[in-house]
């Protein structure tokens, strides 16, 4: 039987799920090998093929694998943490450093003492050519090709790994830029190449040049990457098929990766909101929040019918104008560390202990307080069945870290310590959830909460009361949720073209022309990737404003409005989601509504994995009791002895009363005293609010009115 393998490298752990094998998908960690990620991934494989194959030859199970969807942090964390490529830059003479201006707004208006992030290219390295072209792309000036040989004498001079060009209004006719490529390609062979009217031919100068810049500075590690990871499976076996997750939650070709890497600065994160949306269906919603708590980070979206996507993210304070997912990501995980500010308050986080040395408990050599060691201290992980038992924490050491850096200087017992630093870990994950629901125009209490990662199901009940929340679900695969969300992929090309008029003024046939251009494209990368045509969708956004507004609202365009060439139903679309977003509109007013750009998305349909559904097994849950012990329970404020249940052995329709403790291979899902809970079909556990049981019915196929008598 072939196997499908989902992987996302993390921070801290590398996640595998398998399916294929089997009626129940495999899960699967190992620790993360930052120096070399693709170590950790033939690792993983290796460690698979002996729980499923343990009488066959590594070589002979990775053969049995037909597809490897793979999600990668390579780009993002040579961004974070300032380890890309020595990058330059071509572009017009007398903007080189817009770079460094961006659009002259301060990110902190009244803090003067904030200042702008330090550019991806040099100052010295960032060479403005002669040459200029006006709006419409009529050449104003010839290009300076002189210009052009003393850059590239230079770049060559100071051993420059990567090189941009983003030459002004290429959008509306790339031709310099594609006579500066060439040149470059021949005077430079071995430079990463990075050319804005190939990577977003639209318009906003800053925008483009940052993400063109961004594409460059990441483009070098994740080909050495790419390379490493290609090379070891190769070693190892694998002729099947590797597909990597884009930042918009679809997968591409690794070639396609190599050319365009800054598609991939969300990868890792982007399987979470598909995988979300599957759960939240078996309450027959189609809307939730999903969260993801690993060991670097937290990852918070929301999904409304289909994950949410924006056209102009950030990735440490670097503006991307590229389609991504709209994931917002803060620095609260497992191994955040929990310090003292100068005026002395608890703060948990961005630092990371990572996997290497890791939280004070792993007994790697970190002496640092971290969440888990907090979680190890207040009952929430058993420190015999860490990982299912594969790695023992260290309650000693865990009480050290907190009693030195936090319980001392606090005045606290280490306990009291703990709690804090739990707490205000919980408080900083449900921060991040406002970003993507109110500040996004969503009440959170109208979606079910999706609680991912190792650690996210300990907290996720804190969360949920912080934010009003009265259901939650725990997936079955929440420690691989994103890894189980790869597999649930497509395959995502994403065009942009700017097309400037008033929608009342259209010309429909340059817009039938300038769609049909990007539908071409987007025809010729599927065909690349042997996509039949009755898989194919495509989806056409439209990125327009109001009259002197400053900001454009993205709206989806049927092809039915399009092929009427209905300007009252784009008007009406745009209205509705303009009233969304910032509680109002202008339609009343008449104000004319004016298109900027014109977005395809061309979709690729994959076969996806089958996943069964468990019969109802009852509602009693007292056979899966593995005892009980001392837990710190928040709505009290002190510890009490709670039940502990083996995830494992939960059954569908099988409801817990909190606080209580479920425990998996995994992950723990901690029941607060204001909770309970019920397995749904797919075996997730659906928490909700006591009082709230009615939010649970539909997970329940059989006896519903026993459950809840």
């Amino acid at each position: 039987m072939r196997l499908k393998v989902g992987i996302d490298v993390g921070g801290t752990f590398t996640d595998f799920i398998v399916a294929g094998h089997g009626r129940e998908p495999l899960f699967h960690k190992v620790l993360s090998t930052p120096e070399d990620p693709s170590i950790a991934v033939l690792t993983g494989l290796q460690e698979i093929a002996g729980i499923i194959a343990p009488d066959t030859d590594v070589a002979a199970f990775v053969k049995r694998i037909d597809t490897i969807v793979h999600g990668t942090t390579v780009t993002t964390n040579a961004t974070l943490t300032h380890t890309g490529a020595k990058s330059a830059l071509i572009t017009t003479r007398g903007v080189r450093d817009a770079l460094e201006m961006r659009r002259g707004i301060r990110e902190r208006q009244y803090d003067n003492r904030y200042t702008n992030v330090s550019p991806l290219v040099a100052r010295y390295l960032r060479a403005g050519v002669g040459g200029r072209l006006d709006r419409d792309g009529n050449e104003v000036e010839p290009l300076s090709l002189d210009d052009i040989h003393a850059a590239i004498d230079l770049f060559r001079q100071e051993n420059v790994e990567a090189v941009s060009i983003c030459l002004m209004n290429s959008f509306a006719n790339p031709e310099h830029e594609r006579a500066a490529a060439e040149i470059v390609r021949k005077e430079l062979p071995g430079a990463y190449l990075s050319v804005s009217s190939d990577l977003l031919p639209s318009i906003r100068f800053y925008e483009r040049v940052s993400t063109t810049a961004l594409n460059s500075y990441v483009g070098p590690k994740l080909n050495r990457y790419l390379d490493q990871l290609v090379d070891r499976l190769k070693v190892a076996g694998f002729n099947g098929v590797l597909l990597i997750v884009q930042s918009n939650g679809g997968v591409i070709s690794p070639q396609l990766a190599r050319e365009r890497a800054a598609l991939t600065l969300l990868s890792g994160p982007a399987g979470g909101p598909a995988a979300g949306l599957f759960y939240a269906g078996a309450l027959d919603s189609d809307r939730c929040i999903v969260t993801d708590m690993g060991g670097t980070s937290f990852e918070a979206s929301a999904v409304v019918g289909a994950p949410l996507t924006v056209n102009d993210g950030e990735i440490s304070r670097h503006k991307i104008a590229l389609p991504m997912l709209d994931i917002h990501t803060i620095g609260a995980g497992g191994g955040s560390i929990g310090w003292l500010d100068e005026g002395g308050l608890l703060r948990m986080g961005p630092q990371s202990a990572g996997a290497a040395p890791g939280p004070a408990c792993y007994g790697k050599g970190g002496t640092l307080p971290t969440t888990t060691d907090a979680n190890l201290v207040l009952g929430y992980l058993d420190p015999a069945y860490f990982a299912g038992g594969k790695m023992q924490l260290d309650v000693a050491a865990a009480r050290r870290a907190i009693e030195a850096h936090v319980a001392r200087p606090m005045g606290l017992t280490v306990e009291e310590a703990a709690a804090g630093m739990y707490r205000v870990a919980c408080n900083n994950m449900a921060q991040g959830v406002r970003e993507v629901t109110i500040k996004r125009g969503f009440d959170p209490r109208e979606f079910p909460f999706i609680a991912a990662g190792g650690a996210g199901p300990i907290h996720s009940c804190l969360i949920c009361s912080e934010l009003a929340i009265p259901l939650l679900i725990v997936p079955w695969s929440s420690s691989v949720l994103c890894a189980f969300g790869m597999l649930l992929s497509d395959l995502r090309h994403d065009f942009v073209r700017t097309f400037v008029s008033r929608i009342a003024d259209l010309d429909w046939a340059s817009l039938d022309a300038t769609i049909s251009q990007m539908r071409a494209e987007g025809d010729r990368l599927l065909d690349e990737e042997r996509v039949a045509q009755e898989r194919r969708n495509f989806v056409v956004r439209f990125d327009c404003r109001y009259v002197k507004q400053y900001h454009e609202v993205s709206v989806a365009v049927p092809w039915a409005a399009i092929e009427r060439e209905s300007v009252a139903e784009i008007a009406g679309a745009f209205h509705a989601e303009h009233r969304r977003l910032y509680g109002y509109s202008l339609e009343a007013e008449k104000t004319p509504i004016e298109l900027i750009n014109v977005r395809l998305q061309a979709i690729g349909t994959t076969e996806k994995a089958v996943y069964s559904e468990d019969p109802y097994a009852g509602l009693d849950g007292s056979h899966a009791l593995k005892g009980e012990r001392a837990v710190y329970i928040p709505e009290a404020n002190k510890f009490k002895r709670v039940p502990i249940y083996d995830g494992h052995r939960l059954k569908h329709g099988a409801r817990i009363a909190g606080p209580a403790l479920i425990e998996s291979v995994t992950t723990a899902i901690f029941v607060s005293a204001d909770y309970d809970g019920v397995v749904d079909r797919y075996r997730s556990f659906v928490v909700y609010l006591k009082g709230h049981e009615h939010l649970a019915r539909s997970c329940l196929q059989a006896e519903p009115e026993k459950a809840f008598a």
